[in-house]
């Protein structure tokens, strides 16, 4: 059974009741989108166990088919405001999934444009808002026939949608274009444009209060405060690299923003007031990206996107108390309370069918250049996700594994010196169990070219 717990403080001599939400439940779900395995994790956040997975595709390589009919790259995730549907945005097949929460069944599907990214309800619930990033519109949807019924125009790469508690106003920022804009829902007209810092925000959210938007800026590490009256830019703030999603919680010591940084596998704490001050540096799994505060503000969750899990902070002391596993490169990550009113909810669940990730930081070898690489077993053959940052800007480089002659991954940087992608293929050396060969390690290595070059001009190289 749900309790209700109560906060009282004395502030300015009144006396203030604050009643607040329940705490987490086994009726409660914590939902992650994962993007490799194309599944949605489902996590009982009462116990923080991993329950099973809404297999809403196959795990890469197996989506190369030209036939393949799952869904690719399960990304973003929204939820109805009664709890009783969840929404996972596949961006590689253009897709809306409407799941039932108490079953976990998939009640129906919508393709819509290329490359979507989030989507939300409306607050009466008669509309889904789904960002088509990959180009200039939203997606509304009828959650009842599951058919798109209008578009609305917006800045070219619209990233996120959120709808402020207000009901009249909604806020898109862009992966594209620096701008936020807020639409009118009644009219479906943008009212506004707010010029932003950068041009790369995958992520919005409203303070408690709403009074104020934060949003990342995952490009720059910043994170910009927007005033919801106004519609003004109130303040920027510089977080860190690769700078994912936020998320708020309030207590009795105030409210506070959790800010993801996945270039530093941390979790930044900062006030809310002014001028917002850093409170606490939280060392969390590899990558955090995706996080959902718990009802009660008692909880933060935080997805793992190279650390396949799901850390549970606790907000009062700002130390992870749990983890979680969940399925590969969780990106998305949702809190619905009450999404099971009866029962265990774990039917139509499958189990986990990935193993754990190797994360593997590089070290320069010259210069200030960064990077990390997350190896994934397929099976005979395994992933490669190369991340570099800090070097040359639009410069070609070649990723080796030691003892191999060809590169595994040849890799270009945008302006900002920035480069990712995947490799998949046979990275390792099988041999039978009689063989008396023994295991050595290999080491990556990162050089400037497309060529197999001198291997002592090393940018960047793993530790063995």
């Amino acid at each position: 059974m749900r309790t209700l717990s109560l906060l009282s403080t004395f502030a300015a001599g009144a006396f203030i009741v604050n009643l607040a939400w329940a705490a987490p439940s086994a009726q409660d779900r914590v939902y992650t989108a994962d993007q490799n395995s194309n599944t949605v994790s489902v996590i009982n956040p009462a116990t923080n166990t991993l329950l099973g997975q809404i297999r809403l595709g196959n795990p890469r390589p197996d989506v190369l088919s030209p036939l393949y009919k799952g869904e690719i790259n399960v990304h973003g995730l929204g939820f109805s405001p009664d709890h009783k549907t969840l929404i996972a945005i596949s961006n590689g097949s253009n897709s809306v999934t409407f799941i039932e929460t108490a079953s976990n069944k998939v009640k129906g599907k919508t393709y819509i444009g290329r490359s979507p990214h989030e989507g939300f309800f409306t607050a009466d619930g008669k509309e889904v808002w789904v960002v088509v990033r990959g180009e200039n519109y939203i997606s509304v949807i009828d959650p009842n026939t599951y058919k798109e019924t209008g578009r609305i125009e917006t800045a070219p790469g619209p990233g996120m949608v959120l709808f402020h508690p207000n009901k009249k106003l909604a806020f898109v920022v862009s992966s594209i274009t620096p701008e936020v804009d807020v639409i009118d829902v009644a009219s479906r007209k943008i009212m506004k444009r707010i010029p932003v810092t950068s041009a790369f925000s995958p992520f919005l959210q409203f303070t408690p209060d709403s009074k104020e938007m934060w949003m990342t800026h995952k490009d720059v590490g910043k994170v910009t405060r927007i005033d919801t009256e106004k519609l003004e830019v109130k303040g920027v703030i510089d977080t860190g690299m690769i700078t994912n999603h936020l998320g708020f919680a309030k207590s009795a010591g105030g409210t506070f923003a959790y800010v993801t940084i996945g270039g530093e596998n941390t979790v930044k704490v900062f006030t809310t007031d002014g001028a917002p001050k850093l409170v606490a540096t939280i060392p969390v799994g590899a990558l955090p990206h995706g996080i959902w505060p718990s009802d009660d503000g008692s909880r933060m969750y935080i997805g793992l996107e190279n650390g396949d899990a799901v850390d549970v902070i606790e907000t009062a002391t700002h130390k992870v108390i749990a983890r979680a596993p969940v399925g590969q490169a969780p990106q998305a990550l949702v809190y619905v309370s009450n999404a099971v009113p009866e029962g265990d909810g774990t039917a139509n669940l499958v189990e986990r069918g990935n193993s754990e990730p190797i994360n593997i930081a590089l070290k320069p070898a010259s210069g200030a250049a960064k990077g990390f690489v997350v190896a994934r077993n397929l099976g005979v053959i395994d992933s490669l996700e190369v991340s570099l940052f800090k070097l040359k800007p639009q410069t070609i480089y070649s990723v080796y594994v030691s003892g191999q002659k060809t590169p595994i991954a040849i890799l270009k940087t945008n302006p900002m010196g920035m480069a990712n992608g995947t490799a998949i293929g046979p990275l390792r050396e099988l041999s039978n169990t009689l063989s008396s060969k023994n295991a050595s390690p290999s080491k990556i290595i990162v050089m400037e070219g497309d060529a197999a070059a001198d291997r002592e001009k090393a940018v960047l190289v793993s530790e063995t």
